[in-house]
């Protein structure tokens, strides 16, 4: 296995649109969503350990994830959990772990990817990554996996691509921004788009100089940590300094101004499992078209649901089409699938009125 390999794990979001069984307390990635005995970022663990060395993967998250990740991957030790202190988007955690990689190993070259993505053909999902890799080792440039669009989806963000551009890593041309579905049926007609999936690969010193170029004073803010990292001095400084960067993701700090970026289209199929109905979209179906997780289910006139339970609780359903139906311990979620974004909003006005505990 190649040692100058690394992975940044990124796992520090809530997931509310998974709500109830996403809560700040447990979020999504540290549940087994897919019923398949695996949490999200086991299977996302495991996925990168194929070709990336153990020590080399980072988790990044937050720090009231500390237990869980060290509890659900075992093979991990403290120090590759990188803590964030605050909230700061994107930006700043990748920084702050590519000058950690680059004191171990100024060689390194790196992926960056979420921990609770769905992707099933792993052997080309790492063909994919390896090209982007040996890419990345021979010229200064950021390379990422573009997804092939299937429909004109509003949900995603999407990255245009120069033409002819042949087989292979293709020139970026510019990211775009969530279309509205007209946008997006263009997108689609023109043939040189793809959904933008979030999976970053580059060298270290090719990111870190581009935080160099591009955000100085974030560059020169985690740089002056150089001599903490990796030692007994480092939880003090990112405690200190963290909450001092500038809140801004990656897109917006690194790749709209770069212009050496490549886009290598997916040969895997890809689910961002984003919301109820993007997991309903990849589980099996039952004789009535629903999908069901842990429960154990008769159905009457109940068609396209989707349902979960505590493992093995009888769940009887009549009358239902298109729900999201979803039973954990002191809170039941029946709910449109069709209004799903909205699930983000249902929380708001739980917590409003019963209290943050549900949350």
């Amino acid at each position: 296995m190649n040692k100058n390999y690394y992975a940044v794990l990124m796992a520090g979001g809530v997931g509310s649109r998974f709500w109830p069984i996403s809560t700040t307390e447990n979020p999504k990635q540290f549940h087994d969503m897919l019923g398949t005995g695996d949490t999200l970022i086991q299977k996302t663990f495991k996925r990168l350990n194929k070709f990336v060395p153990t020590e080399n993967i980072l988790i990044l998250t937050n720090e009231r994830y500390n237990d869980l990740v060290l509890e659900q991957l075992p093979l991990v030790k403290q120090e590759q959990v990188v803590l964030e202190p605050a909230m700061r988007n994107t930006a700043p955690c990748i920084l702050y772990a590519a000058l950690k990689i680059q004191k171990m190993n100024p060689d390194g070259v790196m992926i960056v990817a979420p921990s609770d993505h769905w992707i099933e053909d792993e052997a080309a999902f790492a063909k994919d990554v390896i090209s982007c890799f040996d890419k990345c080792e021979k010229e200064e440039v950021l390379c990422t996996l573009g997804i092939k669009p299937t429909f004109p989806n509003t949900g995603f963000g999407y990255i245009e691509f120069e033409i002819p551009s042949g087989e292979g890593l293709k020139k970026v041309r510019q990211f775009r921004e969530k279309p509205d579905y007209q946008t997006a049926k263009e997108f689609l007609a023109q043939g040189n788009f793809l959904w933008n999936a979030g999976i970053f690969m580059w060298s270290v010193k090719t990111i870190v100089n581009a935080f160099k170029s591009y955000q100085p004073v974030q560059y020169e803010l985690f740089e002056t940590g150089m001599s903490c990292y990796n030692n007994a001095d480092e939880a003090e400084f990112i405690k200190e300094n963290y909450p001092k960067a500038e809140n801004i993701s990656i897109d917006y700090a690194i790749l709209e101004n770069s212009k050496a970026i490549f886009v290598l289209p997916a040969t895997f199929d890809w689910n961002d499992l984003g919301t109820w109905g993007s997991l309903y979209d990849k589980l099996d179906k039952d004789e009535d078209n629903n999908a069901v997780v842990n429960s154990k289910v008769i159905s009457q006139d109940a068609n396209g649901n989707m349902i979960r339970s505590p493992k093995d609780k009888i769940v009887v359903v009549d009358g239902l089409e298109n729900y999201i139906i979803v039973d954990k311990e002191e809170v039941l979620l029946i709910y449109p699938k069709s209004k799903e974004q909205d699930i983000k909003q249902v929380l708001a006005k739980v917590k409003d009125k019963f209290g943050d505990q549900y949350a």
